[in-house]
């Protein structure tokens, strides 16, 4: 009697870690004068105490503390042109920002109808170890809302949640591929720019690369329309009909983006499942912050696990401190020597447009 060949089931959760090749960029030594300019912005954030916005006014909480990174401060430095002033208020706009906008009130059970179909999904990493955030407007499942924009800040923050140590940016991968029941999935200009004012804004130097494939004319017609409201430094990050596994390795690439990865969206199997990892992973920053001594200005690579050393409460110097257990990436990137130069992409890359397109 003939046997047949089992056939291994579809990957239905995220991928935990970059394969061993994925190798960050590294991160960049930092002038005599950017490193003057980022102490004096860290003095005046330091002194935060209250912040007001339209909620009223409140003392800094603890997530804001630990949101206020040494690289959170550079990535503002650098996307103002190193205008220390301008960095400064944008941060603070930021801090109002989230506030008003209520980033961290939004549950997962709340934008879990949003994603139902799997419009939107994290999945992989690029061959930089960034990780992979799909956008599938074909799969579009609601009509335009205030829950749509939600949406897509939400699974922002979960891609940071996924960036392993020395990654701050995320690949994006869009497929404007029809689907049966809709042919218009492209957003309306009103929320598109809401959606590039609060990237550009709010998120900036996120974004590694723009991947995107089937590409309509009508598409095409509304990428025509929003490119005056796109900085040209972004514009040069997106890659049209492109061989995507040039960027991500093959097997944490979807199949339905031309990879070799076998993946199925299941919301009931996905969604708790991105959930929980986000979740842990936060947790375990969280408690590194608390053991490295609550720093306004810690290493992003200290709550990630990559080194021992947290920032020293009284110095920009670092000291050695406890190390609760965390999620750690598969393999542990070597970092460029010393005053290496890092790619143009990661020191310029803005990311204030590109996602517009998914929240159709």
């Amino acid at each position: 009697m003939a046997t047949v060949a089992a056939t291994s089931a579809p990957l239905m959760v995220p991928l935990a870690t970059p394969t061993a090749e994925s190798k960050p960029f590294g991160r960049p030594a930092l002038t005599a004068d950017e490193k003057e300019k980022y102490a004096w912005l860290l003095e005046q954030v330091k002194a935060y105490t209250d912040i007001t916005s339209s909620k009223g006014t409140s003392p800094l909480t603890d997530e804001e503390r630990q949101w206020l990174t040494r690289e959170c401060l550079l990535r503002y430095l650098r996307a103002t042109k190193w205008n220390q002033k301008d960095a400064e208020k944008r941060l603070r706009d930021t801090l109002i920002w989230r506030r008003e906008y209520g980033v961290s009130e939004l549950t997962p059970e709340h934008i879990s109808p949003e994603n139902e179909t799997g419009k939107q999904v994290l999945l992989g990493f690029d061959k930089q170890g960034r990780p992979c955030h799909y956008l599938n407007p074909g799969r579009q499942n609601t009509s335009p809302s205030p829950r749509q924009v939600q949406h897509l800040v939400f699974m922002l923050e979960r891609v940071i949640d996924m960036m392993p140590a020395q990654v701050e940016t995320l690949s994006l991968m869009i497929n404007f591929k029809q689907s049966k029941s809709r042919s218009n999935t492209a957003p309306g200009i009103g929320q598109a720019r809401e959606v590039l004012h609060i990237l550009q804004n709010h998120y900036p130097e996120r974004l590694g690369k723009a991947l995107i494939i089937n590409v309509p004319w009508m598409v095409n017609g509304f990428f025509k329309l929003i490119t005056p409201f796109i900085d040209p430094l972004t514009r040069e990050k997106l890659k049209f009909n492109e061989d995507m596994s040039q960027y991500v390795p093959k097997e944490q690439l979807w199949t339905e983006f031309n990879g070799g990865l076998e993946f199925e969206y299941d919301h009931s199997v996905y969604w708790p499942a991105l959930i929980k990892m986000c979740d842990e992973r936060r947790e375990a920053r969280a408690q590194r912050w608390i053991a490295g001594g609550e720093q306004i200005g810690e290493l992003e690579d200290y709550l990630a696990g990559h080194t021992e050393q947290s920032v020293s409460p009284k110095t920009t110097e670092t000291v050695a401190a406890p190390a609760p257990e965390v999620v750690k990436p598969a393999v542990e990137p070597t970092p460029e020597p010393v005053g290496a130069p890092i790619s143009k992409l990661e020191e310029e890359v803005k990311v204030e447009a590109a996602p517009a397109s998914a929240a159709a």
